[in-house]
């Protein structure tokens, strides 16, 4: 029986080789992780195009009934008031047009909260923020060995690397 790197189990290998084998295991699980995501994300991407099509069969379907309802309104109003039936389309003309002013007016209040907001200024700068916080990293100080005591492991690291 051998490990993953060809080795027998239970022989006796060098830090350096234990090193190797650690990393290459991480650069795979890293590589790994990242082929899932693509596949989840191109998933959501599919699952999200399916959904805008329908959404916009929805509204194509909504757009062309318009005429109905206004018909339908119109000859509604004729119905209930006696009035000539030229008037009852404008009336019926009158609602779309106060219902188109009463959505433009939605529409303009939301242009004007999404031109004030600062979204992606403020990813950016944090991102600035955290890649100075980054540079300026030092590594964690390490207490100092007295230089006639020296570890064992360093020393075996020291003659496996040269």
């Amino acid at each position: 029986m051998s490990a993953p790197d060809g080795n027998p189990v239970g022989a006796e290998r060098s830090i350096g080789q234990l090193f190797a084998s650690a990393t290459a295991e991480m650069s795979a699980l890293v590589h790994d992780e990242i082929a899932l995501a693509k596949a989840q994300l191109k998933q959501d991407v599919k699952r999200g195009a399916t959904s805008g099509g329908a959404f916009s069969a929805a509204g194509a379907v909504l757009i062309f009934s318009l005429p109905m309802l206004n018909f339908a309104l119109a000859y509604g109003i004729r119905t209930w008031s006696d009035w000539n039936l030229a008037v009852c389309f404008l009336l019926s003309f009158a609602a779309n047009v106060l219902v188109a002013l009463v959505l433009a007016l939605v529409g303009v209040a939301f242009a004007k909260k999404a031109k004030k907001g600062k979204g992606p200024q403020k990813v950016a700068a944090s991102m600035k923020k955290t890649a100075v916080v980054l540079q300026k990293a030092k590594p964690h100080p390490r207490p100092e060995l007295p230089q006639d005591r020296v570890p064992e492991a360093i020393e075996a690291v020291a003659r496996s690397s040269s």
